[in-house]
């Protein structure tokens, strides 16, 4: 099997895991989201800690906490992460497959929006026309639900900004996510033995089976982010762009056939506009990367005689 293949495949892997998410959190009733969360992050620190010894990360590791501009990129992407945690355990959890999905789908765009707004780059037409679509979408759902879309716009807006913060750091996904769990774990760990203390907590209440799930929540968490870093160094951006889609699709199709939500005409054409939206900007992107590849080319080509 050629590296592309593989790749093409770790990468696959990766979204397929976080598409059945949906069908993990449940099974962590009657643990809150605030529980179940400060139980991922500390399991996941206690797994991603395995990992960088047997891997031999060390030495990453201690540059990373040692370069304070790095080290504030990422507690920055730690406290977002945390948002973007919690509040996906909590959507799923409280019968909002559907929205959560549409956090992930509207996720590129977000990306777009703050490159301009943070990054101050410059957007082609076609890509404010996607923005705009996506805007709409937005407040035609709004006016579906009666609210606006905040899980979904919470999940969007936290995980773009988690991206961001991890393109300005540099770091790779498993040294990273160490770094922003020993960030996160004292908090985490505090409330756990609290609610401990208080006899509020679910863990090693509801048998073993359940405290083996919280407990697993460390491996569930850390292996796509591994699968996901193994095709990153693989496959082209653009094919990694695109196989980001398999996770929403997965989740939508989810909170439709598995867990019956319902989807009212107004909703779909709220989705409807959305899938428009990233068909518009993931064409005129792939279009402009092999415009701007076909340049480069003729640049480097020699002239004839």
């Amino acid at each position: 099997m050629t590296e592309h293949r593989k790749g093409f495949w770790f990468g696959f892997a990766a979204y397929l895991g976080w598409g059945v998410f949906p069908l993990y959190w449940p099974l962590l009733k009657p643990a809150s989201a605030t529980e179940i969360l400060a139980h991922r992050i500390v399991w996941s620190l206690l797994f991603v800690t395995a990992l960088v010894l047997i891997l031999s990360r060390l030495d990453e590791l201690r540059s990373v906490v040692d370069d304070r501009r790095r080290l504030g990129f990422i507690s920055v992407g730690a406290i977002v992460l945390a948002v973007n945690w919690g509040t996906y355990i909590y959507g799923v959890n409280s019968d909002h497959v559907v929205e959560t999905s549409l956090g992930y789908f509207i996720n590129p765009l977000v990306t777009v929006f703050l490159g301009v707004f943070v990054l101050g780059e410059r957007l082609r037409r076609v890509q404010w026309v996607a923005i705009a679509m996506a805007a709409l979408a937005v407040l035609q759902l709004t006016y579906d639900y009666g609210r606006p879309p905040w899980i979904a716009l919470v999940l969007a807006f936290s995980f773009g900004t988690y991206g961001l913060m991890k393109k300005q750091a540099g770091v790779g996904a498993t040294t990273g996510l160490t770094v922003e769990t020993v960030i996160l774990a004292p908090v985490a760990l505090t409330y756990l033995l609290i609610e401990q203390a208080r006899g509020a907590a679910a863990f090693g209440h509801q048998g073993w089976g359940h405290a083996a799930l919280l407990v697993a929540t460390g491996a569930v968490t850390a292996i796509p982010l591994l699968l996901f870093g193994a095709s990153a160094t693989r496959i082209p951006l653009t094919t990694l762009g695109l196989l980001q889609y398999v996770a929403p699709m997965m989740q939508f199709a989810l909170g439709l056939l598995v867990f019956h939500e319902q989807m009212t005409p107004a909703g779909w054409f709220g989705f409807g506009l959305v899938w428009l939206a990233l068909v518009v900007l993931t064409s005129e992107s792939l279009l402009n990367r092999r415009r701007s590849q076909a340049s480069r080319q003729l640049e480097v080509e020699p002239t004839a005689a």
